[in-house]
Order: C-alpha cells, then structure tokens, then sequence
C-alpha cells in the first residue's frame, strides 16, 4: 500500500508550499505541489497545515534523558534512540566524550551492536563519533587529565577492528603533530572535526590542507573570534572546507550569533550536543551544567533547535536544512535529509505554531508517543 501525506507547508527544504508526498516499502516513490492522484489502495492522510520536513540528522548526542551512551547498557541504547526518534530526529552519530583508551571497547561493541540490528523503532544509528579524548587547551567539560596527542596506533587498530563504526572524530590541531592521525582517519573516510582547541587561524588551516572538514560546537569549547589572530571560530567561517557545527539551544549560542554564523556560511550544521542528566550533572532551562557551573551540553533535542533558530530569525526552510540537508551532506549520505524521489521515508510533520513534532515516520513506520519530552 502507498501512504499519501498532504499538507499546506512542505518543506523538501525549501520555502514551505503546498503540496504532498507518496511513499511504499519504506522509500519515497512520488510528490507534486497539486492534489495527488489517488489509487482505491492508497492510504490517504491530510495533515492539515503541519509543517512536513525530512526527518533530523544529528551528528553530536552524548545522551539521553537518563541513559549517557558512554556506559548505557544495550537496553539504554535503544531507550535514546527511541526517544530522538519521538523528537524527530531519525538518524544520529552516537558521541562518546573524553576517556581512557581502554574504556571505549565496551560502548563502541554496544553502538556496532545496535547499528547491526537496524531496530525499526528508533532513530538509526549512523555510527559514533568520538569527541576526544585527542583534544587540545579548551576542554570545556571534558576531564583534562584525560586528554593526550593523537595515537596513531590505536586509531588504527580501532579503524581495523570496527571497520565503518566510526563517522566523525573531534580532536584538537595541537594534538595532532604533523597531521598523522587526522590523514590516517580522512583516508578512512572518517569526518575529522577541529574542536576544544585554542588552534591559530593557520594551524586550523594546515588542519583542513590534511583533510579536517568540520569544526566541533562552533564558539564552544574554542579560543574566541580576535581582529588579529582569528582563530579556529576565523578559520571555520573563512575556510569554505570547514562545516562548523553550532548548537541552538539558546544557551551556547547568542541568537544574534547565530544569525550572524547562519547568514555567513552555507555549510552549517545544527547539533543537539544532548547529554544525559545523570549524576553530577544539573540541567537547567535546556542546558546541562556540571557543578562548578561548566556548561556541559544541552538537554533539549534537534526539534528544539529548529523552534530555536525560527525565533532567533531564521528562516524557516534554512532552520531545517541545517538540520537535514547538511549533516546529510557532510556524511555524504544521498538516501536521506531531504524529501525526494528514491529517498527513505524518514519523516517529521511538526505543528506550524510550535514547530514541534505532531508525527514521525522512519523507513516509512509511524513513531509512537512522537513529543513526548524527555
């Protein structure tokens, strides 16, 4: 059977219009901007003025609600990944933060564990992405003790062992002499991410001539923007190569920043930077602080951001690209973050008032409890 969606803001992205979309066995098999032609068969649903978007992309979740996925056990991976997808996000890159090297086997055996069981009922995941623990002079909440340069070996032996798992890797342009690790994890095809780095303009330069393509929670974790020494923030919004993520959560970010960055660079990607409220950490307004008042990340997820961005004065159909389109592109994903023939049906109808979802499909199979808060 084919399920028909029509609404009154269709946002492939683009400026949002009338319009509908067609799919079957999971795959988006038609749309037009007029009345559908209707089959006896298909399933016909009129949503109305619902703002209907590709499902979100995101790139940097640490966690959620209760479950951090540096030590959830498999149960608690699922619990994330059905909670993003109830939010709208229907594909993420797990983040694991800063830790001993012999501490990641555990996680990274549970996230191969679940992306091999492409469980239907949650957001897909992508692979993980390991912010540090080779970071740099701004660590943010990252354990300083934990940090260390770039080791080539075990980067290696991870790529070896889990081969495809890791998508993205964060580490600092000091941490990495000579660039050996960032060219060993680009020849992968893993996305090397510059962040929690007090890096020159140049050295981040020389980071992006070596293959680094994204710069981690822009402003973040980063040396600040200077008249005379730009900085990683410079090299990010200068060097067309450098996809900055930023999170929206209206805490990191100022609003005017975030128009400012937005209207700056096209290749920008959103990013929750969800972590979990558990022990030693306090969420507060859709922040997470540690004790001593260190931001630590956000609690709110990428539904939020969209609503975020809207109010800041973003444009509507640029607040969901950011969101879909880009972090698609960035993964050099073509079968997702964008509603068009051959695509997945990963599929968000928000409210138009609160730009929060109303209903989510992913492969094509309706999300339960869709907006519930976690």
């Amino acid at each position: 059977m084919t399920a028909i969606l029509t609404s009154t803001a269709l946002c492939p992205p683009g400026p949002p219009s009338q319009g509908w979309i067609a799919f079957a066995d999971g795959v988006i098999v038609d749309m037009g901007r007029v009345p559908p032609p209707i089959d006896t068969h298909d399933s016909v649903q009129d949503l109305g003025d619902a703002l209907i978007t590709p499902g979100f992309i995101d790139l940097q979740c640490n966690g959620v609600a209760g479950d951090d996925l540096a030590t959830a056990d498999d149960a608690g991976w699922r619990r994330a990944a059905a909670s993003l997808a109830q939010h709208g996000t229907t594909a993420y890159c797990g983040t694991l933060v800063s830790a001993a090297l012999d501490s990641y086997e555990v996680p990274l055996a549970r996230a191969e564990a679940l992306q091999a069981s492409r469980a239907a009922s949650g957001a897909a995941l992508l692979g993980v992405h390991l912010e540090g623990p080779f970071l740099g002079g701004a660590p943010g909440a990252h354990d300083a003790a934990l940090l260390l340069d770039a080791d080539v070996a075990w980067i290696r032996a991870l790529l070896e062992h889990r081969p495809g798992l890791v998508r993205i890797v964060t580490l600092a342009p000091e941490a990495d002499p000579g660039f050996a690790a960032t060219r060993l994890l680009t020849d992968a095809g893993v996305v090397v991410a510059l962040g929690h780095s007090r890096a020159t303009y140049d050295q981040a330069r020389d980071a992006a001539d070596a293959g680094a393509r994204m710069v981690t929670h822009l402003f973040n974790g980063m040396g600040p923007l200077h008249h005379r020494e730009p900085g990683l923030v410079g090299a990010a919004l200068d060097d067309d190569r450098l996809t900055p993520t930023i999170i929206a959560d209206g805490i990191h970010v100022h609003a005017a920043v975030l128009r400012l960055t937005l209207a700056r660079k096209a290749n920008v990607v959103v990013v929750s930077d969800a972590v979990a409220t558990t022990t030693g950490v306090v969420a507060r307004d859709g922040g997470a602080f540690l004790a001593d008042g260190t931001l630590a990340g956000a609690t709110s997820l990428l539904d939020s951001s969209v609503s975020t961005l809207v109010r800041a004065g973003v444009a509507i159909e640029r607040a969901v690209e950011v969101v879909t389109t880009a972090p698609a592109r960035l993964l050099g994903l073509d079968d997702r973050g964008r509603l068009a023939v051959g695509a997945r049906a990963d599929i968000v109808a928000s409210d138009v008032e609160t730009l929060l979802p109303r209903a989510v499909w992913i492969g094509g199979v309706p999300v339960a409890d869709v907006g519930l808060r976690p």
